[in-house]
């Protein structure tokens, strides 16, 4: 069989099975066997598969036609345009959550500052710390994650990328991973209420639970990371959450709880939708909590 030929099965095979980018998803099972570039790919549409090479292409499409996640039959995904390892035990990143990078980046050259010190809280993969050290030279890294088993990949990755140095992985509940203030906290938590949990594509369903499930309201984790975060700031530190777009009001109102007289706003996707919180908080060491769940755990670092 022709690789042209085999293209035009595969993607009508995943066009039934219910994938949208059936021709897309495709020619990336396709290159994936035979660990070419997409140039290669169309170069050679008339050259002629091996019964091996056809063989192993099927057997991935009915892994996909069963919609197991692309990403996880590949075993890598591009982010921020960088590769990741990812599988089972990780969230797949999102293109959405690039813009939490973008924002960390944006804080840094309006700081100015070389020892700027971040937190990629739920870590996860490793690709958003893994981005934003890849992107500031000059940056700290703090990855955290209460799964061992994510922390491995994130592991696998700190060290493809020759990051070791900067990116320092850390296993416990949110912030209390850290042993130091930091400038930036950055997080992409779990914010899907839990009724929506079955109503989700089936790939998603997939991907970690604990990762992806936000409680009733979406907010069970948030609002424990934004009672803990006013004293894992340094002074005039900055926490960045990627939100689900209907939850913008409720985040705005926790933020304002929790960092009385903090900035808060909201960045859009490129679907234009609220898609990260920001809280800025003043030039100043935030000692209380307000009434920001003073029983959530909350305990002090020394600067």
């Amino acid at each position: 069989m022709r690789s042209g030929s085999l293209w035009r099965t595969a993607a009508q095979r995943l066009e039934q099975a219910g994938i949208r980018d059936a021709a897309l998803e495709a020619e990336v099972l396709i290159r994936h066997v035979l660990e070419i570039d997409r140039s290669r790919f169309f170069a050679g549409l008339a050259d002629s598969m091996s019964p091996d090479h056809v063989d192993a292409i099927g057997h991935l499409l009915e892994r996909r036609a069963g919609r197991e996640p692309l990403a996880y039959i590949t075993g890598s995904r591009e982010f921020y345009g960088l590769s990741f390892e990812v599988d089972p035990r990780v969230l797949i990143p999102r293109q959405e959550t690039e813009l939490l990078v973008d924002l960390v980046i944006e804080i840094a050259r309006k700081r100015r500052a070389a020892d700027l010190v971040v937190a990629d809280i739920g870590t996860g993969s490793g690709a958003v710390a893994i981005a934003i050290a890849s992107h500031l030279p000059g940056a700290i890294v703090y990855a955290t994650d209460l799964s061992a088993d994510a922390l491995e990949v994130a592991d696998a990755n700190v060290r493809r990328h020759d990051l070791a140095e900067r990116v320092i992985l850390r296993q416990g509940d949110l912030l209390d991973a850290l042993d130091r203030p930091v400038d930036v906290i950055a997080s992409n938590l779990p914010y899907i209420r839990s009724p929506e949990m079955p109503r989700l594509a089936p790939e998603v369903r997939g991907e970690p639970s604990a990762a992806l499930d936000g409680g009733p309201d979406g907010l069970l984790v948030i609002r424990r990371l934004l009672a803990q975060a006013p004293t894992r700031l340094r002074p005039g530190g900055h926490v960045l959450l990627e939100i689900d777009p209907s939850l913008v009001e409720p985040v705005r109102s926790l933020a304002h709880e929790c960092f009385p007289g903090a900035d808060v706003s909201f960045a859009d996707d490129l679907l234009g939708l609220p898609r990260v919180a920001g809280i800025s908080q003043y030039d100043v060491a935030i000692e209380s909590h307000g009434s920001c769940w003073p029983d959530a755990g909350v305990s002090s670092l020394s600067s």
